[in-house]
């Protein structure tokens, strides 16, 4: 008789990837090591509720993501949110996967620290962890006291190590530390594109030959 096999492990990494650069690449693969995961969800989201919405459209941002990751194992380009109508809030988000991976998966949302900072005041954040685990993707040189509101939200979540996590399907938090930690910023880049300037290195080679062809952020 076979061995049960194991659950999946499946990340969602959101955000507006505006555009994707190696930094968020690069931290998505480390985050699959880190955690063991089957592969990571990464979802550009079409109206963020938390930020100004991007000036390029999610299908051109998905387009950029889908070629910075080309042919990466592990990871995929995950265009959910601009599918649906209204405000990308990862409550919908998870649920949604959790529908598709079964009740027993390892759902993970991943996060960095500055948006952690702010958990508690996203649509439905009880329920997060209801759908997931949260795993904040920590900056050694950025630490902030915690609101009352998210130490609330967070009591009696967090665990030490990876193995702890994933012994139940949600409902965990653990801080991890990527061993490369790339300080580059989409907002930077935008800037340089405005510019003029070079942004060779700072984006896959695929990236940025299509948004020259096309002047994005011009």
């Amino acid at each position: 008789m076979c061995a049960a096999e194991a659950p999946p492990r499946v990340a969602m990494l959101g955000g507006t990837f505006d555009p994707v650069h190696v930094g968020h690449l690069r931290s998505a693969i480390e985050l699959r090591e880190a955690l063991a995961l089957d592969r990571v969800h990464m979802v550009p989201s079409r109206v963020p509720p938390h930020r100004a919405t991007p000036g390029v459209d999610a299908e051109q941002r998905a387009t950029m993501l889908a070629l910075g990751i080309a042919d990466t194992p592990g990871l995929y380009m995950d265009d959910r949110e601009f599918r649906r109508e209204g405000p990308s809030y990862s409550t919908a988000t998870l649920a949604s996967l959790r529908e598709e991976l079964g009740p027993q998966a390892r759902l993970v949302m991943a996060l960095g620290y500055d948006a952690y900072l702010h958990l508690a005041e996203w649509h439905e954040p009880a329920r997060l962890f209801e759908l997931a685990h949260v795993v904040v993707v920590d900056r050694p040189d950025h630490q902030q006291p915690l609101s009352a509101a998210l130490e609330t939200l967070i009591e009696g979540r967090e665990v030490a190590s990876v193995d702890t996590l994933m012994e139940s399907p949600a409902g965990g938090l653990l801080h991890l530390s990527l061993p490369t930690r790339m300080a580059i910023s989409a907002t930077a880049i935008r800037e340089r594109l405005q510019r003029g300037e070079s942004v060779r290195y700072l984006l896959p080679d695929a990236v940025e030959r299509y948004l020259l062809a096309r002047r994005l952020y011009r």
